[in-house]
């Protein structure tokens, strides 16, 4: 109370110089981020760390980065950029880390791998 309202207390209220009016409005009005409101809401501070206009300026720069290394890959020497990766976005709630993208690897060569691909989607192998 001391943070938001100055010179007020709630001893005021036990000796009769703060009405309990003045407490409901103090107490509906208080600002999102004071420790009743996120009690009353059920959130974190960390939670309450990410505003609307964070999360735009965190995925502003996500988009950017995203940008230049596309721009690096298309433009830049292929033997330099040959391990370059994707750069990852800001970790934030409701944004999950890239997971590494799993890779079908089939043995053997000219075709032996086509009963695979057919279990695989569900086809029939031409040359099994």
């Amino acid at each position: 109370m001391a943070r938001y309202w100055p010179g007020r207390s709630l001893l005021q209220l036990y000796r009769g110089e703060l009405s309990w009016r003045e407490l409901r409005v103090f107490l509906k009005y208080l600002p999102a981020d004071s420790a009743t409101a996120r009690s009353v809401r059920g959130s974190t501070p960390e939670d309450d760390y990410w505003t609307p206009d964070r999360q735009l300026a965190a995925a502003v720069v996500d988009a950017l980065r995203e940008q230049t290394f596309v721009q690096i890959k298309l433009h830049g020497d292929p033997k330099k950029t040959k391990r370059l990766k994707a750069p990852e976005p800001i970790q934030r709630p409701g944004v999950e880390k890239r997971r590494s993208t799993k890779t079908i690897r089939f043995g053997g060569r000219h075709g032996s791998g086509a009963a695979e691909l057919a279990r695989v989607f569900g086809g029939r192998a031409t040359n099994p």
